[in-house]
């Protein structure tokens, strides 16, 4: 055997071994009682904790409904608060059974880290903040500017791309975390704050004077932000991508977390699918026939759960666009429930 053959081998054995490791999320998660959730350590409207330590946010509600789906019961998840630079380590070694954490799908993400995303619940962009009083109203007026952001996230690339091709000297001053960059920013320690164009409204929200700050109107990336799981285990792959749909198709077919009882008499064959009143989707993911019902009734929808943590309820009001439904204008879009 020569020594080439015996390196394919072992390097099989190691990903096959690995694989094995985390093949049975699933099991392991019932068996401990709970989802270990990877979250953002306090991003409102995605993952945040109030003083009595409850986790809200679109991202920590994804984990909640997920509980919901496999126990019936929400406050079955342990949320564990995660920099940029820890949360793919987190994820890969076992940490956490699902990263929830305002992460873009990259493609190598998608492959060189072993991971999976498992569809998108917010459709971002990366954009800017700045001081009024510097009287910029475009990103195109920031030419020699120092930028703030956080280090190990897509934000570093792409302000760097957009420089460059616009041929706009710039200094990118980085922080480990985001809020430490939000101060910086306070401070003057730049002239412009660069994120996803979500956390812009957040961090706004939170300065000592929000109205002496704005969003310019650029958006200079695309961010499709969603759940992330291990590759090698597609059933817990399964599971996590059909939850994100489901809140999308609910949407769709008009179940809410207040008609849903009442819908279960529906003669509609996809609601009646999805509900669990027809057929056995559950139990080809793993979990009960009615998990959409405990999803749905935990969460809401996907618009309930929208609207709730940063649109037209929350204090972010951000608009819906482009995560509208595809029936309303918007590119939100699921599979079929068959």
């Amino acid at each position: 055997m020569n020594w080439i053959l015996r390196a394919l081998l072992t390097a099989c054995a190691v990903l096959f071994t690995n694989m094995q490791t985390h093949a049975a999320t699933l099991d392991d998660v019932m068996a401990k009682g709970f989802v270990s959730c990877g979250v953002n350590h306090g991003l409102p409207g995605f993952s945040s904790s109030n003083e009595q330590g409850a986790w809200r946010g679109m991202d920590a509600d994804l984990c909640r409904g997920l509980a919901a789906a496999i126990f019936g019961d929400p406050e079955k998840v342990k949320f564990i608060p995660l920099t940029a630079k820890e949360r793919f380590t987190a994820l890969q070694s076992g940490e956490v059974d699902v990263l929830s954490r305002n992460t873009t799908w990259t493609m190598t993400r998608d492959t060189a880290l072993g991971l999976h995303f498992a569809g998108v619940t917010y459709y971002d962009g990366q954009g800017f903040m700045v001081h009024k009083k510097l009287g910029v109203e475009s990103v195109l007026e920031l030419s020699g500017a120092t930028i703030c952001t956080q280090s190990g996230t897509t934000t570093e690339m792409n302000v760097s791309d957009f420089f460059d091709t616009k041929k706009m000297p710039f200094k990118l001053l980085t922080f480990d975390k985001t809020e430490e960059s939000v101060q910086a920013y306070e401070a003057g320690q730049c002239s412009a704050f660069t994120a996803d164009a979500s956390q812009l409204y957040a961090f706004r929200l939170n300065l000592a004077e929000p109205d002496d700050h704005i969003v310019l109107p650029e958006i200079i990336s695309k961010e499709p932000l969603g759940p992330v799981v291990r590759q090698g285990d597609d059933q817990w792959f399964n599971l996590v991508k059909w939850t994100v749909f489901a809140l999308i198709d609910a949407e769709e077919l008009g179940i809410t977390s207040s008609n849903i009882d009442e819908m279960r008499s529906s003669e509609n064959p996809a609601v009646r699918r999805l509900l669990g009143v027809e057929g056995d989707l559950g139990r080809k993911l793993g979990v009960d026939n009615d998990w959409a019902v405990r999803l749905i009734k935990a969460i809401g929808n996907y618009g309930e759960m929208f609207n709730r943590n940063v649109g037209t309820e929350s204090p972010l009001n951000i608009a819906r666009g482009i995560n509208k439904l595809w029936t309303d204008g918007g590119i939100l879009y699921a599979p079929p429930l068959r």
